[in-house]
């Protein structure tokens, strides 16, 4: 069901496990294995997918788009979030997902802020919904608000969260806008680059603080603390980017990506407590309504403004 996708269903499925048919406390180390290391290991791999010329010109072209929609994303999770009193962590997942890249954001941003695991599963269960909504609802208004190919491209790759969306949502309104979509969609995605290290360099200064305040500042360790996974990234990126990743075995790379990055969603389902999420109550999935809705109306404005539509 490409719409939903695998991440979705290895997430819901972990969590059915988990709260259904509990595994032993002797499956917990294999468990925190794939949701860390094999989490980490994904992201490394999809930079060998990534090449940084390959969306440089989609991406200055869409770059005012872009940054307007994530700057509202998070300025909206922030507001919002405070105002419905849900707490930090999970106001960072949603904002990340929504402005980004829907769960490869959250599962990039996870090993930094380092939330329970059953927030993490919240979030993507929350952005996954919406997602959902968007290729149902988008090309309906595109085609009502009679948007140009370009013009719902870059509406879609700005709006919608994760990479399959985007693209059912593109080409089930045409194929010149699905192409736009996916090179927009990829030039967001490496917006993940400088957020991780903002992120890494926030939690760095507060666990120093923190050391100081305690009066063990020997606790703080930069080198513990720094994503070196994001540095991994990089290179891969850099040397898809080089021309040194074979065409041929690209697509084999993109489904070990793929692959891992279901297996530490599952690992991060079978990690979720359902009593407290429930806990947690409605909030969140008002809060990612709220992002969700204000970053796809804030693409349509500024492209209004720009001309683009």
């Amino acid at each position: 069901m490409p719409l939903i996708g695998g991440p979705v269903f290895g997430i819901v499925l972990g969590i059915l496990v988990r709260n259904l048919l509990a595994p032993p406390d002797s499956f917990n180390p294999g468990i925190q294995f794939a949701s860390k290391q094999i989490l980490q290991w994904s992201i490394i791999a999809l930079g060998f997918g990534l090449s940084l010329t390959q969306v440089a010109k989609t991406g200055l072209e869409s770059l005012s788009v872009t940054m307007v929609t994530m700057t509202t994303a998070f300025v909206t999770a922030l507001v919002l979030g405070r105002l419905m009193k849900v707490h930090n962590k999970l106001q960072v997942l949603i904002g990340v997902g929504t402005a980004i890249c829907g769960g490869s954001a959250i599962a990039a941003v996870t090993p930094i802020i380092k939330p329970d695991d059953h927030d993490t599963a919240f979030a993507i269960s929350t952005i996954f919904l919406f997602n959902l909504v968007a290729v149902l609802l988008f090309p309906l208004l595109g085609h009502m608000l009679h948007l140009s190919d370009l013009g719902f491209g870059l509406w879609a790759g700005t709006a919608i969260n994760d990479t399959s969306s985007v693209v059912a949502a593109g080409y089930s309104y045409s194929n010149a806008a699905g192409d736009y979509a996916t090179i927009v969609k990829l030039t967001r995605a490496t917006l993940i680059i400088p957020i991780c290290l903002i992120l890494a360099i926030a939690v760095a200064v507060r666990e120093k603080r923190a050391a100081k305040h305690s009066g063990n500042v020997s606790d703080f360790s930069l080198w513990r603390i720094f994503p070196w996974f994001i540095l991994w990234f990089l290179v891969a990126s850099a040397v898809r980017t080089a021309g040194y990743v074979p065409v041929v075995i690209q697509p084999a790379i993109h489904l070990a990506a793929e692959f891992m990055i279901i297996v530490a969603l599952t690992a991060i389902g079978l990690s979720a407590n359902l009593r407290k999420m429930a806990a947690t109550g409605a909030r969140p999935i008002l809060l990612g309504l709220g992002v969700w809705a204000a970053v796809s109306i804030s693409s349509l404005l500024v492209q209004l403004v720009i001309g683009r539509l």
